[in-house]
């Protein structure tokens, strides 16, 4: 791995390409060993080349570094819609992306509140367990988990293959999802779909606290459905 960046490295300092010896003597290998790093990385995308012509970067890396772009410029455009949702509601305000399989959390700002629901950064959401999962589940367009991967995690997690077909249809029809202490016993959450201009999932806007101060997070909808449909509008999409 160490050796395939390098060669990467050495590619993006070059405008006019590189030759497989060149870049065997730069990072250190043989040629043999460089030709199979590149046939590698070429296979990827990562790397390209004419015919027998040198080595250059490959278009595989532009559309990685516009999806790191586009979430980046999303965090942003996200950020003040999280804190104006946390100051309107008080409770934990959260930012996930869609995955292949799970969404993640990557921003939140946290209630101030003296009991809180706290979001950990960079954790997935669990699909069928979490608001932010249905969510994902409901409008990202993949398909549902297995049976065997519900796993329960409190005595509410939906653990049926039917009864989470049935719960996704119903936050596809009504537009969001909840969950009842069905991940950790103490906390419920609502969550909602953000669109981007080609009305994908770009994102899932997202309130938790704790279940003792809310017992229903449904009476949040409102203010939720707001940043979601501003955070929409920003990215040139239609709620």
């Amino acid at each position: 791995m160490a050796r395939a960046l390098a060669l990467l490295d050495e590619l993006a300092d070059s405008d006019t390409g590189l030759g497989v010896n060149e870049l065997a003597r730069r990072i250190g290998v043989n040629p043999s060993t460089a030709s199979r790093l590149l046939a590698t990385l070429e296979s990827a995308g990562m790397v390209q080349r004419d015919g027998q012509g040198p080595y250059r970067l490959g278009l595989r890396l532009v559309t990685l570094a516009d999806r790191v772009l586009s979430r980046l410029d999303l965090q942003a455009l996200a950020r003040p819609v999280l804190v104006e949702l946390m100051q309107s509601t008080g409770e934990t305000a959260t930012l996930s992306m869609p995955g292949e399989r799970e969404a993640i959390t990557v921003d939140s700002v946290p209630s101030r509140s003296s009991v809180v629901s706290m979001a950990r950064l960079g954790r997935p959401s669990i699909a069928h367990a979490t608001a932010v999962g249905k969510v994902m589940l409901a409008f990202g367009g993949g398909r549902l988990p297995p049976e065997r991967d519900l796993v329960p995690l409190t005595g509410r997690t939906i653990t049926d293959g039917r009864t989470l077909a049935a719960e996704v249809a119903a936050v596809r029809e009504r537009g969001y999802g909840t969950v009842f202490g069905e991940r950790e016993h103490d906390v419920n959450a609502i969550a909602a779909p953000v669109f981007d201009n080609t009305g994908a999932l770009a994102a899932i806007l997202g309130l938790q606290g704790p279940a003792s101060r809310l017992e229903d997070p449904a009476h949040l909808l409102g203010t939720l459905r707001q940043g979601a449909a501003a955070l929409t509008a920003a990215l040139g999409g239609s709620a």
